[in-house]
């Protein structure tokens, strides 16, 4: 069983940073791809990034480019995501989520439905 604990959320101001981290209790985290995703009162859950089991290749929602980064220390079976500017609008519960075991070709996984197992998540909260 996959256990996924994600942590560093918190209270900020519109432009402020925050690091969330994922935490993965699985000896074979480099065989998984990880993501990251958040869900707003209210709304359905959306892709926020993705990255692949070697950290070669990273995926983006389109109101995330270039500001948020996700990154991944398999030594540590933790993935990281970098949030830089935040906005008010970037307010929700932030999941983790991994897709696998994998191998083979597959990299990132953009898709909800296609990861296997979730975090309970971390509240994100920007103030204007």
């Amino acid at each position: 069983q996959v256990q996924l604990v994600e942590s560093g959320g918190g209270l900020v101001q519109a432009g402020d940073s925050l690091r969330l981290s994922c935490t993965a209790s699985v000896p074979t985290f480099s065989l998984y791809i990880m993501g990251w995703f958040r869900q707003a009162p209210g709304k359905e859950r959306e892709f926020v990034a993705a990255i692949s089991r070697s950290a070669g290749n990273t995926a983006y929602a389109d109101s995330q480019k270039g500001r948020f980064t996700i990154s991944r220390d398999n030594a540590k079976n933790t993935v990281y995501l970098q949030m830089n500017s935040l906005k008010p609008e970037d307010t929700a519960v932030y999941h983790c989520a991994a897709d696998g075991p994998k191998v083979g070709a597959k990299t990132v996984t953009t898709t909800a439905t296609e990861y296997d197992y979730w975090g309970q998540g971390t509240q994100v909260t920007v103030s204007a």
